[in-house]
């Protein structure tokens, strides 16, 4: 037994340990951090011996559920310091007191308009963790109906692409 069999079917035996129901949770459970996210947590369950459908649908749901909150946070927040920046704002020296765009938000935007809030979501991983991306997409004004849209189907196709490519080395080196 090559070394790669006999660590995989250690870690196998730690995961068997932990009753079978509780497996996906502790998936879904690490899938919520930033940088592990549900491309991470699922090859995790995989490796540990869950279904790699099991372990892909519970990574995507509790990678999805943190974005959930990032955004419905991010959303509040952000309606609240419009609305008190709104109301401290004079209307006739509003124009002349603005402050010019900083050069990160400036370059943000134009990649936004360049490839959409689809493209910033599904290309996002590649750079950063969801939940930051979905925060910065909020905290720019995209609708949070969007953000949620876009970055489920960017966690959904990262997640399966890790996922597919966990099983695929498992049962090649298996």
């Amino acid at each position: 037994m090559n070394p790669t069999e006999s660590l995989v079917r250690d870690f196998q035996s730690l995961v068997a340990q932990v009753p079978d129901l509780v497996q996906p949770f502790i998936v879904m459970l690490a899938a919520a951090i930033p940088f592990i996210e549900g491309e991470g947590a699922s090859p995790i369950g995989v490796l540990g011996g869950i279904h790699p459908v099991a372990a892909a649908v519970a990574a995507a749901i509790g990678n999805f559920l943190c974005v959930l909150v990032v955004v419905l946070l991010g959303s509040r927040i952000r309606t609240a310091a419009t609305r008190r920046r709104a109301l401290r704002a004079v209307p006739a020296t509003a124009a002349a007191t603005a402050k010019p765009e900083s050069k990160g938000r400036q370059r943000f935007r134009r990649f936004v308009v360049r490839f959409g809030v689809p493209g910033a979501s599904i290309l996002g991983p590649l750079a950063i963790p969801t939940q930051f991306t979905s925060a910065i997409l909020i905290g720019s004004g995209i609708p949070r109906g969007r953000v949620l849209l876009w970055q489920g189907v960017a966690i959904v196709i990262w997640t399966t692409l890790t996922t597919t490519l966990a099983w695929g080395l498992l049962s090649t080196v298996a």
